[in-house]
């Protein structure tokens, strides 16, 4: 045996070994399960992914103590991103998403995937996973499909599902809104413009926006404006005069520019909710596509800070502005993929009603039904569920589950708003139904080419719809809503679609979810809430939150920064058990995991260790059999009373009174199974990383450097019960 470990030539066997043995696949024994988070589908292995270990070790440890553990893989059609990543893709290409009718481009990225997955499972695959792969569920599976729709539809039933118009945050650059957990806060200096409004002066970071200002609001308590609030005043604007009124509301920071502020209940969130408060007129005057529309005059068409720098112009040749500060630094919101700064808009979203799905989730967390690891995030995701609001499940994307809902064109063919791309192949934007009828173009035309539908929700402008599955056949004609359900709606449900059914009376609740905590309240708090709603169960015992790789200096990875790691590179120079070891060792629970070269290389220095150990035994066993008057059993002269042969020698066979005779043996097995205790004392309360800890001490400076290289020196017979005894081989 080579003295240094060379994991390049045995890894893969070993891999290959495991497969023709179906050693993935669980046996007979208590049952012991974990669903594997599932990664994008056409997403290739990160560093973050390396955290994937934990929960192999999990399902290793678990198989070694007995359990018929299994690991249940799947991957996510993650909506958004993936249609973002296409997205960028057509761009290369000279295209855009708008080439394409809702089919095509749905068809386009369902083979973009098919094309681009399996990477990661071959990565995976190489950091050694013990995964069930025959087994891998993907989120557009025809039962995964058909569970979400059920729910969704029970759901709408049962009176949790409403549509309704309310601000979000829209992304006119990736065309979708966002939750407020997919929203980044950024902190960014803006000028802030103090515009003069009638006889108030007040500060603005936006200006665009005045046109659909309606109202002025001031503090109750600021005696400076006492006088004015209820009143209406005149302000002299870019569009003429106008009046206004003035109101009192606590939101107001009065140490905010002068105490006075503009407020427009369609562009802002905070706005919004005192327009709903003091009952005022909403007017939208910035469209989905990020641009300024008929209320803004000469600005229609304008993008958003294009708009701005022109008002900014206008206002000052009128006099209108009093002053800017150009050192004013504030949060701005930002979409999570293009980085670019969010609309706050109002488009009809579908809700869930989440009060009173949360309260049992509550009470199961409180009660500890469900623990968590580290302890600390149960207080977290307790904070988050109960500030959490109705959660808005719709997305304006083609690439997802689309949402069962269908609209009824008769009658309403001049209510129903849509886009769609025409036979000609040109993008047709916002018009009614009955318009583009009349333009020529028929119903079949406008369905095929559909885009985007905008159906009004209230009063006489209501129109009727249907949940279902497939389109109602009732003679009349119908129209499918294009929104598609939230990521998160469906793998939400991801343990409920991830077992065999006769495996929910023997695995559910399953054992352990393993993630990041980064999305404990996107995910894990909605997998507890549909498992409760829909069978009455928790979905698991445990959360266990992985640590955060980041780089050898503490810093978060990023392609920017040029500090990210390819884990694959460090596998195949130093191993997957040397990477996966520096993922564990010396690491805080809960804690950062800094990775560097120079850590996987101290690992790589233990796992030579462990290799040399082997070769040591390997090597005295070998020279121990060569000497024929050698007997295995005690190391003296041949005697055929107790010789044993070396063919049918096991581990079973071993005759330990008379090890127990040896006071060395009988130290080391000792020491052996006081480490053993504790060892799995740190395994069944995931204290990963002190489990390593604990057999790095031991296997290196107690059984290496003090056992082997010191107390046997020398004593064959004794190393030889070292390498293959019952309890070292346990």
């Amino acid at each position: 045996m080579d003295s240094k470990y060379q994991p390049g030539l045995f890894e893969e066997n070993i891999y290959r070994e495991w497969e023709k043995k179906g050693l993935f696949s669980a046996k007979v024994g208590k049952p012991f399960t974990i669903l594997m988070p599932p990664p994008n589908a056409n997403a290739s292995l990160h560093a973050g992914h390396g955290m994937y270990t934990i929960e192999d070790i999990l399902i290793r440890y678990k198989r070694l103590m007995g359990f018929a553990s299994l690991w249940v893989p799947g991957t996510d059609h993650a909506g958004f991103e993936t249609q973002f990543v296409y997205e960028k893709h057509l761009a290369k290409q000279g295209k855009s998403r708008f080439n394409f009718n809702r089919q095509e481009l749905y068809d386009n990225i369902y083979q973009f995937v098919k094309d681009n997955s399996g990477l990661i499972y071959s990565q995976f695959k190489k950091l050694g996973f013990l995964a069930d792969w025959e087994r891998s569920v993907f989120t557009l599976d025809k039962h995964v499909l058909e569970t979400v729709i059920q729910t969704f539809v029970k759901m709408e039933k049962e009176g949790y599902i409403y549509k309704d118009e309310y601000i979000v945050n829209y992304c006119p650059h990736c065309g979708t809104s966002l939750s407020e957990l997919e929203s980044v806060h950024v902190e960014r200096k803006d000028p802030l413009y103090y515009l003069k409004y009638g006889p108030f002066t007040l500060a603005t970071v936006r200006p665009e926006t005045k046109f659909g200002d309606t109202a002025i609001a001031v503090h109750p308590k600021d005696k400076r404006y006492k006088k004015w609030v209820g009143q209406t005043v005149e302000v002299t604007g870019l569009l003429g005069k106008f009046n206004i009124k003035v109101i009192a509301d606590t939101m107001v920071d009065m140490k905010f520019g002068t105490g006075v502020v503009k407020i427009t209940p369609a562009h802002d969130p905070n706005d919004f909710e005192a327009g709903k408060r003091h009952n005022l007129e909403i007017k939208k005057i910035i469209n989905i596509d990020g641009r300024l529309n008929e209320l803004t005059g000469p600005y229609v068409g304008l993008k958003v800070k294009v708009a701005r720098e022109k008002i900014v112009a206008d206002l000052k040749a009128k006099g209108l502005i009093e002053k800017i500060d150009n050192e004013y630094t504030h949060a701005v919101t930002v979409c999570y993929k293009c980085g670019r700064d969010l609309e706050p808009t109002i488009i009809p979203n579908w809700f869930i009603k989440v009060e009173g799905l949360k309260k049992p989730v509550i009470k199961i967390i409180e009660d500890e039904k469900i623990k968590f690891y580290p302890k600390r995030y149960k207080k977290q995701v307790l904070q988050w569920l109960k500030v959490m609001h109705d959660w808005p499940i719709s997305r304006q994307i083609a690439w997802g589950i689309r949402i069962p809902v269908w609209y009824r064109i008769n009658g309403n063919e001049d209510k129903i708003w849509l886009s769609f791309i025409n036979k000609k192949g040109e993008f047709k934007k916002g018009g009614t139904i009955a318009q583009f009828l009349s333009e020529g173009h028929s119903l079949d035309e406008i369905k095929l080419g559909l885009q985007q539908i905008t159906v009004p929700l209230y009063k006489e402008e209501k129109v009727d719809y249907v949940v279902s599955v497939n389109e109602p056949e009732d003679g009349r004609d119908w129209i499918q809503e294009t929104d598609t359900f939230d990521t998160w709606f469906s793998s939400g449900q991801w343990p409920l679609v991830t077992l065999k059914e006769e495996e929910y009376k023997t695995r559910f609740p399953t054992d352990v979810m393993g993630t990041l905590s980064d999305i404990l309240p996107f995910w894990v708090s909605r997998m507890i809430m549909f498992s409760l709603y829909q069978k009455k169960q928790i979905p698991f015992k445990d959360v266990y939150l992985w640590s955060k790789v980041v780089d050898s200096k503490g810093q978060k990875m990023s392609k920017s920064k040029g500090n990210v790691i390819n884990p694959i590179d460090l596998v195949n120079k130093y191993g997957a058990d040397a990477f996966r070891a520096s993922l564990i060792f010396g690491i805080g629970t809960g804690g950062n995991v800094p990775l560097g070269e120079e850590k996987v290389t101290g690992m790589r220095n233990f796992v030579n260790k462990v290799w040399n150990v082997g070769r040591f035994i390997k090597m005295n066993r070998t020279s121990v059999i060569s000497n024929p008057s050698i007997s295995l059993r005690t190391g003296s002269m041949r005697n055929p009373a107790n010789e044993v042969s070396v063919n049918k020698r096991d581990n079973a066979s071993l005759d330990f009174s008379l090890l127990a005779r040896n006071d060395k043996l009988n130290r080391l097995n000792k020491e052996l199974k006081i480490t053993k205790k504790k060892y799995i004392k740190f395994m069944d309360s995931y204290q990963f990383s002190k489990a390593l800890g604990l057999v790095y001490e031991f296997l290196w400076h107690r059984l290496a450097d003090f056992y082997i290289w010191k107390v046997f020196k020398g004593d064959k017979h004794s190393i030889l019960e070292v390498g293959f005894g019952s309890e070292l081989g346990e």
